[in-house]
Formats: structure tokens, C-alpha cells, sequence
């Protein structure tokens, strides 16, 4: 029996952190603590959080929200967003607390300097506080910090430490909402990376589709580690955006199944997305036998030179569509094909 259920939906961090503060602010400013309340998320929708943490002492409170990223397997469900309140003049100001990064490279959406929480997550918490303070007639004068306990070390498993935000989480969302298992939040991080290279003045960067491709090539180059982009299946997500936001030299690494894909015109290498054509691969080779090949790493073991043919025709194709950006810079791509231990099968440039 199949399961047709659709997959449920969360909310993101943003979104959560955003509630917490509206259920902080209104013990703050004198009220009841609620048991849960509702926000308006950037679409409109009106979703209900419950409370689950609550404290308070001279001149703060602070709740907390429990994260459910719906169906999403993200690193942040079920976390405690936490969000305390302090009144303090001067507008809306944010500081992080545990759990929750700081920003120390240019190019993200946040300068450097400061808390890791992005401008949607803030615009919603802003608007929250400007709505309660009209109800009461108050000024919207209040310090916003907000804290993810455990986040440090759940940060480790993310982006953040390429992208120079250290000592936690980042607060996202731009619409409050997590789809589940969307290939959006993957790609964003690959477009940040690349920004965060640009402003570093990086004139070399690396997509890999898997950890040990990555390994391989940050070893041949001794790229840095924000030089390295975890491109994954994504390859078009990646090439896209580096059509409009150029970096001169870029190095694509990965098994020799997804490069033969992306020699063969694919530039999503997903296996649900995307299939190897075993009887091109055999005309690359010279060798019709490949054509009956179950894998392509099977295909490379019956003609040693497949990977660096394979490389060379990924490289071919990469310069055809990509290696001229849309400011008409020019673009010199790297392919380094790998089998599964990391050997080298083949190179090209």
C-alpha cells in the first residue's frame, strides 16, 4: 500500500523566534503569560505557537518556542527558540545569545559584527513589537535576544562555519515557512557561499557533490575552507548563479557517475532527476560495450582513460554554457573526476 499523505509543512527559526518575542513582549509590558499566540508571516498566513518556556526577572522576560520543522529532516527541529525582552530606548535593537551565531565575513545579508539573525526573521519581530506598542501606546523601544540552547554545537552540522558565522545558529526564513525536503534552502546556502567568496576577493572556488570529492579537490588546491561549495546534486543551482555572480576560476569535483551527467548536459545530478546514457558513454570511449554497463564507475573499470574523457567532456560542455558570465567575464573551469576511495580517474582544465 502506497502512502499519498502529503508531507507536512514547519516553520522556520525566523518564525518561531518572531512568536517568542511577541509572548515575551506582552508579559513585558504587563500582561498574562500566554500559553501560545499567533504571528503573521510575510504571505499573510497566521500560524499558532504554543509557549513552552517562560522566565523572567528585574526588567526581562523571555519564552520560548519549540521548532517543528513539519517533515523536513532540518537540523533545527526541535529546538528551543528563545527570545528575551528588555526595555531598552533606541528603537528595536538584537543581540545574540547562546546558541546563536555571530556574523564575522562580508557578503551575507548581515554585516559583519553582527547577530546571525537575518531580515526577515528581524522585519517580522520589528513588526511585532511595533504592533503591541501601538495596542499599549508605548514607544517601540526594546532589546531583542534571542538564544537557541545547544545551537552551537547543531551550528557544526551546517553552513556556518564556512561562511564565518561563529558561535552558533543562524535565525532564517524568508517566508516563515519550511517545505519539506526543498531543494530551496540547499541552494540558497550555495548562493551565500558564493557571495561570501566574492567579498572575500576569492579568485578560485569549488563545488563537489559529496564529501570526499570535496577533500580531494581542497587538498589539490589548497582552497580554503570559504572557498569550498556544497554543491552536492545542485550544479545548476550553483553554475546560475555564478552566470550573474562570477568568480574567474571554478573547480567541479565529484564521482564519475554525476560528471558524466554533467558531461552529458545534466545539470541536476540527483539519480531521481537525472540517468547516465550508457550508450553515449560507450561512443565517448570508443568501447560499445560500456553501453551494457550497470554504473558508470563499472563502465570506467573496462577502459582505464573513461575519467579523464569523462573530464574532458564536462569541461567541454561547462565552457560552452558557463564560461562566459553575464557581464561577459570570463569564467576558466577545473573538472576533477574521483572514484569512491578518492582516487583521481581523471582531470581536466
Amino acid at each position: 500500500m502506497s502512502n499519498s499523505a502529503p508531507l507536512r509543512r514547519g516553520w522556520t527559526t525566523g518564525a518561531c523566534a518572531a512568536a517568542a518575542t511577541r509572548a515575551a513582549l506582552l508579559r513585558l509590558w504587563g500582561g498574562d503569560w500566554p500559553s501560545e499566540v499567533s504571528i503573521t508571516l510575510p504571505r499573510g498566513e497566521t500560524p499558532v505557537f504554543a509557549v513552552t518556556h517562560r522566565a523572567e526577572g528585574p526588567g526581562w522576560a523571555e519564552t520560548g518556542i519549540v521548532k517543528d520543522a513539519g517533515d523536513d529532516p532540518d537540523v533545527t527541529h526541535g529546538a528551543l527558540i528563545v527570545a528575551r525582552l528588555r526595555d531598552r530606548p533606541g528603537g528595536v535593537t538584537f543581540r545574540a545569545g547562546e546558541g546563536v551565531g555571530m556574523v564575522t565575513k562580508p557578503g551575507l545579508p548581515i554585516p559583519a559584527g553582527e547577530p546571525a539573525i537575518n531580515p526577515v526573521p528581524r522585519a517580522m519581530m520589528e513588526e511585532v513589537v511595533a504592533e503591541i506598542a501601538a495596542d499599549l501606546a508605548r514607544a517601540p523601544d526594546v532589546e531583542i535576544t534571542i538564544s537557541v540552547p545547544g545551537g552551537a554545537a547543531l551550528a557544526e552540522k551546517t553552513w556556518n562555519p564556512r561562511l564565518g558565522i561563529t558561535g552558533g545558529l543562524s535565525i532564517l526564513g524568508t517566508t516563515g515557512i519550511v517545505r519539506p525536503f526543498s531543494c530551496a534552502a540547499w541552494i540558497a546556502s550555495i548562493h551565500r557561499g558564493i557571495d561570501v567568496a566574492r567579498a572575500a576577493g576569492l579568485g578560485h572556488v569549488a563545488g563537489c557533490t559529496g564529501a570526499t570529492s570535496e577533500r580531494v579537490v581542497q587538498g589539490l588546491y589548497g582552497l580554503p575552507d570559504h572557498a569550498m561549495l556544497d554543491m552536492g546534486d545542485f550544479a545548476g543551482g550553483m553554475l546560475k548563479y555564478l552566470a550573474k555572480h562570477p568568480v574567474p576560476r571554478v573547480t567541479i569535483g565529484g564521482g564519475i557517475g554525476k560528471i558524466t551527467k554533467l558531461a552529458q548536459g545534466a545539470v541536476d545530478l540527483h539519480s531521481a532527476r537525472s540517468q547516465v546514457d550508457f550508450e553515449a558513454l560507450a561512443d565517448l570511449a570508443g568501447l560499445p560495450r560500456i553501453a551494457q554497463a550497470n554504473t558508470a564507475l563499472e563502465a570506467s573499470r573496462m577502459a582505464p582513460d573513461l575519467g579523464q574523457r569523462v573530464a574532458r567532456a564536462a569541461l567541454a560542455r561547462l565552457a560552452e554554457r558557463f564560461g562566459t558570465a553575464q557581464d561577459g567575464s570570463p569564467i576558466a573551469f577545473d573538472v576533477v573526476v574521483i572514484d569512491r576511495a578518492g582516487a583521481i580517474l581523471g582531470r581536466a582544465s
